[in-house]
């Protein structure tokens, strides 16, 4: 077998180049293998294999270089392999790997536990528990709302993703290919409407008149433990509520005594040009979801928020033998460092203003661009037939492929499968972002 041999991590060199077909030779030979060795089901949506990766670039296989403008879907924020990340982890692969912080504690728990505490919204008193992933942390929110409140239901939106367990694959909205086949599901699960401003204009009064109906009337709001929300919805297609709207919501839970909880694990960690994207709309959540970005790809999400909830839960009842790994412990307080050190929170602002502006001109230049829409690096456009709001989940596919053919590594998305978003590093610079964004431009002129 032939391997690339090419620098990696920070030394990557930051450019564009295609060398061979894509998928390339040795792309489609690891392909065969992994046809044998790995499950159907479990699919990935490049077909090209990755040998190296740093900033806003990735290396196949095959020595071709891509612009990524997915950061592993929102993971790698301040770039892949960024040099903080990597200086902290090899520090700390040398210090110790692993001891379980239920067995053994140690400081670097503490002080992401300290980070995120101060970085929050809201000046109250708060605790922070760590856990593996976004799915983990969504359900142990779950587990703190209900042990806090002494209530069993959970209210969720409209084109909702909050992961792929049993109880927060209940409380995904979209079934394909998330839910399909792997039912019964988690119960006392409601689902609420989310407005959605391209095919709900002005809908925002009766998204709130249902919510009310459906927590004062249907289930009774001594019945919920929380009400979650994506501040912004990801998965289902980078869906930016109604300004205002997610505020009436937060303000109707805090008046019923039911726990507001903020998923920010897509929208967290500077991803739309603030900390957390809740602070767009001026909310304070009673819990705080977060993951991906936060620890430069290596496993780590968490749940912070008021000391009283978080504090509800019985002794021994949280927790888990990886939660909180000090080698992930160690790449967050890096990321963490570099957010404020390369002032990434107003690159991330930079790089939306810019995103917006160039797509706007290429949605003006053709009909098949129903909206363009998102907040900070995290911007989306909606594919449609042209002259209609019809979803065109084709040609969605066509323009990822023509991308990716071409160098451009993107997202597809959204409840109806025709929504591309894009959520780049914030380290990119501007000349890849728009060399991105030309290919982009000439993959929907070729629709």
């Amino acid at each position: 077998m032939t391997m690339i041999h090419a620098p990696s991590g920070p030394n990557l060199e930051q450019v564009r180049r295609i060398v061979t077909e894509i998928p390339g030779p040795r792309s489609r030979e690891l392909a065969a293998r992994r046809s044998s060795a790995l499950p159907a089901g479990l699919v990935s949506g490049s077909d090209v294999y990755v040998r190296a990766a740093g900033g806003a670039v990735v290396v196949d296989v095959d020595g071709n270089s891509f612009i990524d403008f997915g950061s592993g879907i929102a993971v790698t924020t301040v770039g892949n392999s960024a040099p903080r990340v990597v200086e902290r982890v090899i520090q700390q692969l040398d210090s110790f790997t692993h001891t379980c912080f239920l067995a053994t504690p140690y400081e670097l728990y503490l002080a992401v536990a300290e980070e995120l505490n101060a970085l929050t919204p809201g000046d109250h008193v708060k605790r922070t528990a760590l856990f593996n992933t976004g799915s983990e942390a969504v359900e142990n929110a779950v587990k703190y709302a209900r042990a806090f409140t002494g209530r069993p239901s959970v209210v969720t939106f409209d084109h909702a993703f909050h992961g792929r367990t049993l109880m927060t694959m209940t409380m995904t909205a979209k079934n394909r290919p998330y839910k399909q086949s792997f039912g019964p599901f988690a119960p006392e699960v409601y689902r609420a409407p989310m407005p959605y401003p391209y095919r709900s204009p002005g809908g925002a009064d009766e998204a709130f008149a249902q919510f009310e109906l459906l927590v004062d009337n249907q289930l009774g709001a001594d019945s919920i433990a929380c009400v979650i929300v994506e501040p912004i919805l990801g998965e289902g297609g980078v869906i930016v509520p109604p300004s205002g709207f997610l505020k009436r919501i937060a303000d109707a839970c805090r008046d019923r005594g039911i726990v507001f909880v903020a998923d920010e694990v897509q929208t967290g960690i500077a991803r739309t040009g603030a900390w957390f994207a809740s602070e767009h709309e001026g909310i304070v959540p009673d819990l705080v979801v977060t993951a991906k970005g936060l620890a430069g790809g290596l496993p780590l999400g968490a749940v912070t928020g008021r000391a009283e909830i978080m504090d509800a839960a019985p002794t021994g009842g949280i927790g888990g033998t990886y939660s909180g790994n000090p080698v992930s412990c160690a790449a967050a307080l890096a990321v963490l460092d570099t957010i404020r050190e390369e002032g990434l929170i107003d690159r991330a602002q930079q790089i939306g203003s810019k995103m917006s502006s160039e797509l706007n001109s290429i949605a003006a230049a053709t009909e098949v661009i129903g909206d363009v829409r998102g907040r900070g690096a995290m911007i989306a456009i909606e594919l449609v037939l042209p002259g209609t709001h019809i979803p065109d989940p084709d040609a969605t596919a066509r323009v990822n492929r023509y991308c990716q053919a071409r160098g451009l590594l993107t997202l597809t998305a959204g409840t109806y499968g025709n929504v591309l978003r894009f959520l780049p590093p914030l380290s990119i610079s501007d000349d890849l972002l728009a060399e991105g964004l030309g290919i982009l431009r000439d993959a929907i002129a070729v629709l």
